[in-house]
């Protein structure tokens, strides 16, 4: 049976997610705002919802939940979602490399 990977949503974000714009295609989220809480075995997302809805683990909206092949889904109001990790604030914040200096200097 697979399992999946849960990530929860900052409880400071919770308020913002609740009021954000639907959008269309896959989510975008930021993995500074998860943080990881266990993982869960099931046949699919809807049946690890199903399995967690009752107890103190249960997903809300914003969670996500990963499965063992790394796809994301992301829990909304009207089921799950395909979301992927933006990674851009990630690789903007990293300096380029060395040689890069030297190429624009070369200029």
């Amino acid at each position: 049976m697979p399992a999946y990977r849960i990530y929860r949503l900052k409880p400071h974000l919770r308020q913002q997610f609740r009021w954000a714009p639907h959008t269309s295609g896959a989510a975008r989220i930021r993995p500074r705002d998860y943080a990881p809480d266990g993982s869960v075995e099931a046949s699919g997302v809807y049946a690890a919802w199903a399995a967690l809805k009752g107890g103190p683990n249960r997903l809300e909206v914003g969670d996500v939940l990963e499965s063992d092949r790394g796809e994301l889904f992301l829990c909304k109001y009207v089921g799950f979602e395909e979301a992927r990790w933006d990674l851009s604030e990630r690789l903007d914040s990293e300096p380029p490399a060395p040689a890069a200096y030297h190429e624009r200097d070369a200029v």
